[in-house]
Parts: C-alpha cells; sequence; structure tokens
C-alpha cells in the first residue's frame, strides 16, 4: 500500500486506518534514520569482534563460531520477528531491536582478557546472538514500512526499496572503516562503550518523537501465517539462501584474514595500518555495495520494464556473478602464493562482485514486497529474511572451514558453486507474480 494523498486515507496492516502521506512520509524517515544509526553500529561491532580476537590468535573456525549464533539467531528471529509484528505492530519490533543492540555492546564491554578462550568464544557467541536478534527486528520493521508507506506508481516500490537497503549497506561500510579505526585507536573496550552510548540516545530520540503512520498490530494473527503458501515467495526464499551464502563464505572470514596475513608483518605498527587496510577495503566494499543498489532501478530501467522482465532477469544476474568468484579461485590457486600484483587483482575482482551482487540484491529485495500482499508483509518479509539469515550462516560455517582447509582459492570456489542454485532457483520464478499469489 503506498503513501496516501491528502485528505484521501487508507487501511494499513491489520486492517486498521493509516494516516496520510505526510505523516506516513514522516515515520518512513524516523524508521529508516533509526535503521542508520543501528547498521553503523552493526558493521562497527563485527569488524571489532573480527579484528581483536584476531590478534588474540583465534584460528579461523574459532572466528567463523563468534557468528554462527548471530546468524542462528537471525533464522529464528526473523521467522517470528513478522508475526510478533503483525501482532503488536511495527514500532515494537524497532524499538526492541534497538534496545536489545545497547544491551549486547555493553555486555560485550564486560569481556575479560583473563577468561580462556573456550569461556570466551561461548560468552562472545551469545552477546553476537543477542545483536543477531537485535538486527533482525529492526531490519524487518524498516523493510515492512517501504511496502506499506512508499508509492508503486512508476516504479515507486522499487526506487524506495533500493534507497533503503543501498543507503543502509554504504552506511554498515562506514561501520566497518569505524570500527577498525576505533580498534586500532581507543581499543576494544571504550568502542563497544561509546556505541552504545550513541545508539541509547538515538533510542530514547525516536520513542519521544516517533510520528504516527505506522500500523499497530492485529491480535488475531496466527504464527502458522508466517509459512508462506506463494511459491514465488518460496522460490526466492531458497535464491536468497544461496545468493549470501555465496557472499559470505568469503567476507566474514577469508578475506579479512587472508589480507590480515598478506600486509601485516605482527608488530603492533604492522597491526595497525592492516587494521585500517582491510578495514577500508570492507568500508569501501560495502559502500560500492550499497550505492549500486540504490542505484539498481536506474541501471534496470525499472520505471518502463514490465514486471515479468525483472522477474526474469533475476536469474541473468544470478549467473553473471557466478563467474566472478570461479575466476579469482581458479588465478589465486594458480598464482600459489601471495604477491601484489594478486592482492591488487582480487581487490579489482572483488569490487566487480560487489556491483554484481547489488543489483542482484536490489532484484532480490525489491521482488519479495512486489510478490506479497500489504495484509501480510511482515510475515513474507520474515520469511525471506529468515532465508537470508540461514545464508549467512552457511556462509559464515563455511567460510572458517573452507578457508582453513583450502585457503581463499576454497572459499571463493564454494562462492561459485552456491551462486550457481541461486540463479537456478531464480529461474524458477514465475513471470507472473500475481498469478503466482
Amino acid at each position: 500500500m503506498g503513501l496516501c494523498a491528502p485528505p484521501r486515507r487508507c487501511r494499513g496492516l491489520g486492517g486498521g486506518l493509516a494516516v496520510s502521506r505526510p505523516v506516513g512520509l514522516a515515520a518512513y524517515v524516523a524508521v529508516t534514520a533509526a535503521y542508520w544509526a543501528f547498521m553503523l553500529t552493526d558493521g562497527a561491532l563485527r569488524m571489532l569482534v573480527l579484528l581483536h580476537f584476531h590478534t588474540l590468535g583465534f584460528s579461523p573456525v574459532q572466528l567463523a563460531y563468534l557468528f554462527v549464533l548471530y546468524e542462528i539467531a537471525g533464522v529464528v528471529t526473523n521467522l517470528s520477528a513478522g508475526w510478533i509484528a503483525a501482532r503488536f505492530g511495527l514500532t515494537s519490533t524497532l524499538y526492541a531491536g534497538l534496545g536489545l543492540q545497547i544491551l549486547a555492546l555493553l555486555a560485550l564491554a564486560q569481556l575479560d582478557p583473563s577468561w580462556t578462550v573456550a569461556v570466551s568464544v561461548a560468552f562472545v557467541m551469545c552477546v553476537q546472538g543477542a545483536s543477531g536478534v537485535a538486527k533482525d527486528l529492526a531490519k524487518m520493521s524498516s523493510k515492512s514500512a517501504v511496502k506499506l508507506l512508499a508509492p508503486k506508481e512508476k516504479g515507486g516500490l522499487f526506487r524506495w526499496v533500493a534507497l533503503l537497503t543501498g543507503s543502509k549497506n554504504a552506511v554498515k561500510g562506514f561501520g566497518f572503516l569505524l570500527g577498525a579505526v576505533l580498534l586500532g585507536t581507543v581499543g576494544f573496550v571504550p568502542s563497544v562503550l561509546a556505541m552504545a552510548a550513541v545508539l541509547a540516545v538515538i533510542l530514547a530520540v525516536i520513542v519521544w518523537r516517533m510520528p504516527s503512520g505506522l500500523p499497530a498490530g492485529r491480535k488475531e494473527a496466527k504464527f502458522r501465517e508466517v509459512f508462506s503458501k506463494s511459491r514465488n515467495v518460496n522460490m526466492l526464499s531458497a535464491a536468497r539462501v544461496f545468493l549470501f551464502g555465496a557472499r559470505d563464505v568469503w567476507f566474514v572470514v577469508g578475506i579479512p584474514i587472508y589480507f590480515y596475513a598478506v600486509l601485516s608483518d605482527g608488530s603492533e605498527a604492522g597491526n595497525r595500518a592492516a587494521f585500517f587496510t582491510i578495514g577500508s577495503f570492507m568500508a569501501l566494499w560495502i559502500i560500492l555495495y550499497g550505492a549500486v543498489q540504490a542505484a539498481a532501478p536506474k541501471l534496470l530501467n525499472a520505471a518502463a520494464r514490465p514486471e515479468a522482465e525483472i522477474v526474469a532477469a533475476a536469474r541473468g544476474w544470478a549467473a553473471a556473478l557466478t563467474l566472478v568468484p570461479g575466476a579469482l579461485a581458479l588465478l589465486i590457486w594458480l598464482a600459489g602464493a601471495p604477491a601484489p600484483w594478486l592482492t591488487l587483482t582480487i581487490v579489482a575482482g572483488l569490487l566487480l562482485f560487489g556491483a554484481l551482487f547489488a543489483v542482484n540484491s536490489a532484484l532480490h529485495s525489491y521482488l519479495i514486497l512486489a510478490f506479497t500482499r500489504d495484509e501480510r508483509v511482515t510475515m513474507d518479509v520474515g520469511f525471506y529474511y529468515m532465508a537470508n539469515a540461514t545464508g549467512r550462516l552457511v556462509g559464515t560455517v563455511l567460510s572458517g572451514a573452507t578457508y582453513q582447509i583450502g585457503g581463499l582459492p576454497l572459499c571463493l570456489a564454494t562462492a561459485a558453486l552456491m551462486l550457481a542454485l541461486a540463479a537456478l532457483f531464480a529461474g524458477r520464478l514465475a513471470p507472473d507474480p500475481v498469478a503466482a499469489q
């Protein structure tokens, strides 16, 4: 349902009356601002945890374990968050996500260096699990708000969801850089405390000044409604599993640790320089990804194309993306050893991967909202992002395992295989999404 021009009023989620366009727009802006703030801390926290524990001597598999519960929590949270939002309203899930992230940051500051590796891993896994719940509550709230508030005329839905998703990823990219810089300057504990304080202020402002315009819940919502009967939603969710698994299989552990091995000499100064370089690359990759996502509707000329063509494009873009990690894996394997030319080639190849991946992700993010209906948007979005979290979970586990077994070439070869499966499922999407409902 789009934003309604005054004085017309329209029905929102659960049959309640949504308010007129200016108020609805204000609610969308508030939700987006809160989501930006959240994702800045989310990106910074991931880089802080990864690099901090790598310097403490954690193996690639142990580093992957730190993020496993984060992704498991995403699977469970997304499956239930859609029902929670349908029953209690989108503002409730947004506030809960921000509040839980603050608690997770405060808990992480209590980490004691004297703890054993096993205790440290268990503690950080639990804290990251809470952070994963927080992220997916906030994400589901913001993405569902787009479906309910965005205008649909002339490709408006695609533009709005691409703008939200692209800007979110650009902000998260800055978070990667922020985390690396904070770790190299003020240290781990002051960094997480500072982020908790900033997020607490933002939550207080949002609660105090949240505009009306988002729908309240409907008490009759049943949990079984989470599972979609739409073939398109299910096929798209399957494609999403393999798309994001293919990204995280090299992104989470493989590339940061490979670059650290290539760039750092083991000294404190060398570590700082490596942290900054790795953080800069990760930030640049995410920012590029976000910028291309935001531009995807123009790149695809979505406003002038029928929906059937956009649905068909999802398979072709996934197939094109498959070639990049496959070629990089072969090149690194043939090279045999790190070299400056190889590092530059890997960087260029992964930036190309980021651009193609962004178009794929933007297509998926638009299609899930196009395929769903207003009355079950939180349910379908929650189910879809449950699939997204499943892919990230699989990719995270495989990232540590494949890097430890076969290094970066195996990480990238695994990514190519997963992308081929993503293209297969995307090819099964119906050309007429209305008929597939």
